[in-house]
């Protein structure tokens, strides 16, 4: 995001006046709100935090935040602490050293904060208001009012900034009444408490679920009905409110959700009056068609007829929404295998990579791979993606790569140990031979990487620079066990090449007898007959089919290893490429000079 964006978060947890209840929230809410706001990839804000200040020092930092802006910042200001209600009903923000009978003097009014607002230059400002409204103070408070609702949005909502393009105000709750128990508030277990709010922002933004138009960025919007859901799940006594006065969307974070979205091309007008036709047979027959555009190779015609076919499955009488389901289920999310253990893996080893093949039509295998966890790596092939894991840290690791795509979610789980690098250990399926060094991560433990799989020629991620070459990955079952199909087609495949090459010799042999018996009778003689005695068709016959049995066998084997990688040892691979090669060596001669020798028998045997 070019504009420039601030950020200051302002927590207070801990009060000098005994009244106030210390709440728990806020520190840990600041820090997790600072971490997901200045990330570049997800806010990229230059956040500032202040904790547990005073009313003096809050009042300066809240106005120097919003003096000497331009036209072209975003600036963001998160309240997390008490909310007081001074006894002409105006909203107070509670200082670390706020005392409740002096709310003007002692904590920050709602008035100023508005104010500040309504005169910066910055383009957008947004404000965050995560408190208890009301809060905890003593009951010998005679200046603050024990009962009643705080409208907090009429505080903000009056005045339109005077300058700017617009503002916006999300709090936690709109109202809350007081509750006092002794000298102290009521630990109520229905009252909302802070972190609810600011824990759905903070996971709403670093997890990108809060985009929830799959646009690839976080609105004000997406935001606020996603904090909205969240809040209202785990406290149906709290509703989140908004007011906003806008000129455009307001764009609060970079998505790394990585949803596949893809604009559809409508199906032809013709087949959308199938759709609609009175007659059952004719819808019957649209969705036979739009089976078979779901599996056309063009994502957008095909993503076209998936959306078509979940307006029929949602719409139509039970037989033919049923078809549609049934073609809908085509394009889930199918990844082999979905559970890859590593084994034990010495520190700073370098594992072998596993593979993933993604089955299906096109639209099927049309996703992105997001790994939950920093050690896991993913990387795009032609059939799926290749997972390969960081060995810098030791211990059992545990993680998830989540496949997202235009439909659904699927998951594969990895598994690893990591010992000592000197430690004795066993050797586990996928484990690197060598102790060298391991290679090393991209971009730091914490990043989230994303990586787009799809069908060949899926252009790559914009914002993902081209993978290195890499060596052909080499790995075995997650079980461990090897499959012994591959090499054992190549081992046939190059005994069809022996024995065509073995025919070959036979039938040429069978020919030079039958050539010179022919010189021997003269004119009474015929090359048919002689070559009829000495048997020389049937082993060239032979040699021919053996010969392409041979080659058909050898391709047979290598795409057997290319579609099923994983179920591969190191050894068998090579030896199956070995196998193959030198089958493809003896076979291609013996099937030239065979065919060779027939056209010579066909032309030359009227003349002999």
């Amino acid at each position: 995001m070019t504009d420039s964006r601030h950020a200051l978060i302002i927590a207070n947890d801990r009060y000098s006046d005994q009244g106030l209840k210390k709440l728990r929230a806020p520190a840990q809410d600041a820090a997790a709100l600072e971490k997901v706001l200045h990330d570049p990839q997800i806010g990229d804000f230059d956040v500032e935090v202040v904790h547990n200040a005073s009313a003096d020092v809050m009042r300066r930092r809240i106005q120097g935040f919003f003096n000497d802006r331009r036209r072209a910042d975003t600036l963001l200001l998160h309240f997390s602490c008490h909310g007081l209600k001074s006894e002409s009903g105006e909203l107070y923000f509670a200082a670390s050293d706020t005392e409740p009978p002096l709310l003007a003097a002692t904590a920050v009014p709602s008035q100023f904060v508005r104010s500040c607002m309504s005169v910066t230059r910055a383009g957008r400002t947004v404000l965050f208001l995560d408190c208890c409204y009301g809060g905890a103070f003593s009951r010998g408070s005679t200046s603050v009012r024990a009962s009643g609702d705080v409208n907090v949005l009429e505080s903000f909502a009056k005045d339109e900034p005077a300058s700017g393009r617009g503002w916006a105000v999300i709090t936690a709750s709109d109202s809350m009444e007081y509750a006092f128990e002794g000298s102290q508030l009521a630990d109520d277990s229905s009252a909302p408490r802070p972190s609810v709010f600011t824990h759905a922002v903070v996971e709403g933004l670093e997890t990108g679920e809060a985009d929830l138009d799959a646009d690839g960025r976080v609105s004000l919007d997406d935001l606020y009905e996603y904090v909205y859901q969240q809040v209202r799940e785990q406290n149906p006594n709290q509703t989140p409110k908004k007011a906003a006065e806008l000129h455009g969307e307001l764009h609060l974070a970079h998505s790394r959700r990585g949803r596949i979205k893809i604009v559809a091309i409508p199906s032809p007008p013709s087949l959308r009056a199938a759709m609609s036709s009175e007659e059952f047979l004719t819808r019957q027959g649209a969705v036979l068609e739009l089976q078979k555009r779901l599996q056309h190779r063009e994502l957008p015609v095909a993503e076209g007829a998936r959306q078509h076919l979940e307006e029929v499955a949602r719409n139509d009488v039970q037989q033919i929404a049923g078809m549609a389901s049934d073609a809908l289920g085509k394009i889930r999310l199918a990844p082999s295998p979905d559970h890859l253990d590593f084994g034990v893996i010495p520190r700073g080893s370098t594992p072998h990579k596993q593979s993933v093949t993604m089955h299906g039509p096109p639209l099927a295998r049309h996703c992105v791979a997001q790994p939950k966890q920093s050690w896991l790596r993913v990387d795009p092939t032609g059939s799926g993606l290749e997972v390969r894991i960081d060995t810098a840290t030791e211990g059992r690791l545990s993680g998830d790569i989540v496949l997202k795509g235009v439909a659904d979610e699927s998951v594969i789980h990895v598994e690893a140990e990591v010992t000592p690098s000197r430690g004795p250990g066993r050797t586990g399926p996928g484990t690197g031979a060598s102790d060298g060094p391991a290679e090393p991560s991209h971009g730091g433990g914490d990043e989230q990487q994303t990586v787009l799989v799809g069908p060949p020629g899926t252009p790559p991620r914009p914002d993902k620079p081209p993978a290195r070459p890499e060596k052909p990955p080499v790995t075995t079952t997650p079980a461990g066990r090897t499959d012994r199909r591959a090499p054992a087609l190549a081992g046939a495949a190059l005994a069809l090449a022996v024995a065509s090459i073995g025919t070959l010799v036979l039938a040429l042999q069978r020919a030079v007898v039958a050539v010179v018996e022919r010189g021997e009778e003269g004119v009474q003689g015929s090359i048919e007959d002689n070559v009829r005695e000495y048997g020389a068709l049937t082993p060239l016959i032979v040699c021919l089919v053996t010969g392409a049995l041979a080659l058909v066998v050898g391709a047979v084997a290598r795409h057997d290893l290319g579609t099923r990688r994983e179920h591969y040892t190191r050894q068998a691979a090579s030896s199956t490429h070995t196998l193959t090669a030198i089958a493809k060596g003896l076979a291609i001669p013996a099937l030239v000079l065979a065919v060779l020798a027939g056209i010579a028998y066909l032309v030359g045997n009227p003349h002999w």
